[in-house]
């Protein structure tokens, strides 16, 4: 279980930071980007991620020191947002190819702007990709138990909440009032059900 955790302590600082700041690089300058086209796109900003991901393996002695041991009641909380994050990935993937998932709509040109995505999934959250990533996260974290790893899902936190502003920024520069409309019938992250349940007669 020890090895385990450490595995996926690991797995996941070495990943999930990077992986987020290629976002962030990438929606506030979209326009830049796709005129660049996604393979200079990825091939430049590959190399500082990868050196973010190499930099962090490096130091994994040093960023993995403090861990709290095994604990079953953390794993089952572990597990419960595992099996979330499953039920949504089952959901949405039928809607996101590997095209999508790589950010190929936000990086092509005007000739290849993509499809907004309302179906589904998507039309009771707008963003359950993030909504998805959050509960791989935290999962995660409650399995492994390290101390890093707890302060990298916090720091995610509003850090994906950052990529979604500049993402839905970017989606109203492709969609404009489609993509409007669609932000004032469908909530960002919670059902709208969750949120406004009128009480039994």
């Amino acid at each position: 279980m020890n090895s385990a955790r450490y595995i996926i302590a690991l797995l996941t600082l070495v990943a999930l930071p990077p992986g987020i700041l290629l976002w962030v690089a990438i929606h506030p300058f979209a326009r830049f980007w796709r005129r660049v086209g996604p393979g200079w796109t990825y091939a430049a900003l590959g190399v500082p991620v990868v050196g973010m991901m190499a930099g962090v393996f490096l130091a994994r002695g040093r960023l993995l020191a403090t861990e709290f041991g095994t604990s079953y009641p953390l794993i089952g909380l572990a597990v419960l947002c595992l099996i979330a994050a499953g039920t949504i990935m089952r959901k949405r993937r039928k809607y996101l190819t590997f095209g999508i998932l790589s950010g190929v709509p936000e990086l092509s040109r005007k000739d290849h702007p993509g499809k907004l995505l309302t179906e589904g999934i998507y039309s009771v959250i707008r963003h359950p990709r993030y909504v998805e990533m959050l509960l791989w996260t935290f999962g995660y974290a409650l399995f492994a138990n390290y101390l890093a790893v707890y302060i990298a899902v916090l720091l995610t936190a509003p850090m994906l909440y950052l990529v979604v502003v500049l993402e839905e920024r970017e989606l109203r520069d492709r969609f404009g009032l489609e993509y409007e409309e669609y932000c004032r019938t469908v909530p960002r992250f919670v059902p709208r059900r969750l949120l406004s349940r009128e009480p039994a007669n």
